[in-house]
């Protein structure tokens, strides 16, 4: 779940040393020290000045990427929900089983907030958040959500599975960001489990394997090797 690409990305005033942040711009790498500063210190007490610090760019050449500290944190919080709700707009179009969609969304989902270099998810409770400044993404999310009750609802009725369950794939892709809240480092086969773990709720109980294959060629990434189903793991 990537902020766009500022034109003017690479411009601006000299740096005070060598980048010492991964990112192929100034501004990639101004995220990425906001991201470790607002997860880590929190989002009041992190200041731009100390941002620009931590890039090693005066605070002036910060003002020339974002406005306000604001704008870093709407656009750290847009990597966390475009992608995933461009990816489900378009699998919620598509034609073909909602089982099938919807565990793609899932582990498109879940695997961008399990590899993310920050747990950027923790930023959802920011009292900051209930600003109108920051409405478009409280929408954006809304809109994410939606998503995916619409193809749960559409699971659900193929499979005959619980009505009141529709939310719950949602919800489960989250327990992400709690669980590296608690320093539990994801593992690359966990997208896959949430994955199967949504369908398993709403009902499913067809064959995984197709749905694997095809999750992994859509979202071009590599599943874990023969996972053991759900109901064999202690």
């Amino acid at each position: 779940m990537g902020p766009g690409t500022n034109p003017s990305a690479g411009r601006g005033r000299p740096r005070l040393e060598q980048p010492r942040r991964p990112g192929r711009t100034a501004r990639e790498e101004i995220l990425d020290a906001a991201a470790e500063l607002f997860t880590n210190h929190g989002y009041a007490s992190t200041s731009t000045r100390r941002i620009a610090d931590e890039v090693g760019v005066r605070q002036a050449s910060l003002y020339h990427h974002f406005a306000t500290k604001d704008d870093i944190l709407d656009a750290l919080l847009a990597g966390t929900v475009d992608a995933a709700l461009q990816l489900g707009t378009e699998l919620l179009g598509s034609a073909g089983p909602a089982g099938g969609r919807l565990h793609t969304l899932v582990v498109g989902d879940a695997h961008q907030l399990c590899t993310g270099r920050w747990n950027l998810g923790a930023l959802y409770l920011l009292p900051e958040l209930r600003m109108d400044r920051f409405e478009p993404f409280r929408l954006r999310r809304a809109q994410l959500r939606e998503v995916y009750r619409s193809l749960s609802e559409s699971v659900i009725a193929e499979c005959r599975g619980p009505r009141a369950a529709a939310d719950l794939p949602f919800r489960l892709v989250e327990t992400v960001v709690n669980s590296r809240s608690d320093d539990v480092e994801p593992t690359p086969a966990q997208p896959w489990v949430i994955g199967e773990g949504a369908l398993r709720i709403l009902g499913f109980v067809g064959d995984f394997a197709p749905l694997v294959q095809a999750t992994a060629v859509r979202l071009g990434v590599r599943p874990p090797s023969k996972p053991a189903p759900l109901e064999s793991r202690p």
